[in-house]
């Protein structure tokens, strides 16, 4: 688990986020609570339980990449999933508690990731013999000890003093020389046979009644194994041998019983979902009591025992949901926090809201963050040996456009700035490099007024174009 600070993530996630500092300031404590329950007395820490997030606010303002960008620093299993791909038990669709189980399938993959680390030294020195036995055949069996002993005497009464090197010791000087030029890369074009386990078929996942889920890949894994495991012989160049043959001793090294224990305290202790677009599963204000409204509530109530604490049957064990982290977000345009059951919102105690982003933002948001889209824009084109510069005036004139149409058409966030760039620079995309042979380019304030002051004022044309 992270041991960063609440002030460090915060910094961290600046790196990336513009604004919602009352958001990112719930997320860091949240986050670092994980650490400090973990950090607690004994006797106290099955005692404290997590303090969930809602977030709230309109599209396009950051709510799912705050999660995006917390999953990597968390350092534990997170899971982020759409409220909307569920469905109530009885319908056709997937359960609520399918997320724990592809939050342990996760948490499975990223420790089996750190094992393999542990043991890819060694691994790779058990590969490398592999190829090397392969490219120099191991000395024969050694004789019986009668047979030694007849061959000795009579080479001994047949052959000179001095003696050479024996056998063995040329095939390992050989071996040591093969092994040098195995380091250093001068056979990785040099073709190999090898045999390695063949892939396992996915069609038994394919099951869709409830509950059928987890059975499904355990049906999988059964007749996986009825007949052993299968191998079969591929001739690939020994650079694509190594990494293969790595992975293969890898897996033998690693101790899947131990796999499974730590994945499973790690999701039980510091495990996070995120669940997104939680306001679609609301029952709008004033509607009745039929339709897919049944539906929504109906993921509601299943929701409840697995937020406040419940066991959920993993094809790994159980997996008890007490001390998991759940964050939930949504834009509640036509619905609102209050439309959620008393029993789900009560279980989710932090209420943030994110602010709508202005010009100022905007401006920001094109230029400070590490992945802002100027730089993106600059680093596509930069492939093409271009460079692409975006004056100033010019980037307060894309944010007031972007604000504009927002306020005009619809608030989608910063999300409309993509397609504003997209617009203003879908001719220079197109024309490099067959007709701007250029290798600099200047985008102005007059260009960006030319190209966009168009559609930006014509409301119907810039409600389909941007």
């Amino acid at each position: 688990m992270s041991d960063l600070t609440p002030h460090q993530i915060v910094q961290e996630l600046d790196r990336y986020i513009i604004g919602q500092s009352e958001a990112k300031k719930s997320v860091a404590i949240a986050l670092r609570n994980r650490w400090r329950r973990l950090n607690a007395p004994d006797d106290m820490r099955d005692e404290i339980m997590p303090n969930n997030i809602i977030m709230i606010g309109p599209t396009g303002v950051g709510k799912t990449e705050i999660a995006r960008r917390l999953a990597r620093l968390a350092g534990a299993p997170f899971i982020k999933v759409e409220a909307t791909k569920f469905t109530e038990v009885g319908y056709v669709g997937r359960d609520v508690e399918s997320m724990i189980r592809d939050l342990t399938e996760f948490a499975i993959n990223m420790v089996r990731e750190e094992h393999t680390q542990a043991v890819q030294e060694k691994a790779l020195s058990r590969a490398e013999e592999r190829i090397l036995d392969l490219l120099i055949p191991p000395a024969p069996k050694p004789q019986s000890p009668q047979t030694v002993s007849t061959s000795t005497n009579a080479a001994t009464s047949s052959s000179p003093a001095h003696k050479g090197p024996s056998e063995s010791e040329l095939r390992q000087r050989t071996r040591e020389k093969f092994r040098g030029k195995l380091r250093d890369g001068s056979l990785n074009d040099r073709e190999v046979e090898i045999e390695v386990a063949s892939e396992k078929s996915n069609m038994l996942q394919v099951f869709g009644p409830m509950g059928m889920e987890e059975m499904g890949v355990n049906l999988q894994d059964l007749f996986g194994n009825l007949g052993g495991k299968k191998s079969k012989k591929r001739r690939v160049p020994i650079r694509e041998a190594r990494e293969l043959l790595t992975k293969e001793e890898a897996d033998k090294l690693i101790d899947m019983d131990r796999v499974t224990r730590d994945a499973l305290e790690r999701v039980q202790q510091t495990g996070i979902v995120f669940i997104d677009e939680i306001d679609k599963v609301c029952a709008r204000t004033g509607a009745g009591k039929s339709g897919p409204d049944v539906s929504r509530e109906g993921v509601q109530r299943d929701l409840l025992p697995i937020v406040e604490g419940s066991g959920v049957m993993t094809k790994y064990g159980l997996v008890k949901t007490d001390h998991i982290l759940f964050i939930a977000s949504g834009a509640f345009h036509v619905s609102k926090p209050s439309d959620l059951i008393p029993e789900l919102q009560g279980r989710f105690p932090i209420r943030v809201e994110l602010d709508s982003l202005t010009e100022d933002d905007f401006v920001e948001i094109l230029t400070k963050p590490q992945n802002a889209l100027l730089k993106q824009y600059q680093a596509l084109l930069r492939s093409e040996g271009v460079e692409v510069d975006f004056e100033d005036d010019a980037v307060r004139e894309i944010a007031r456009m972007a604000a504009h149409v927002n306020q005009d058409v619809e608030n989608i966030g910063a999300r409309r700035l993509h397609t504003i760039l997209t617009t203003l620079l879908e001719e220079l995309l197109f024309d490099i490099p067959d007709v701007v042979t250029d290798t600099q380019v200047t985008i102005t304030r007059e260009r960006v007024e030319n190209v966009l002051s168009s559609v930006i004022e014509n409301r119907d044309l810039s409600r389909f174009i941007l």
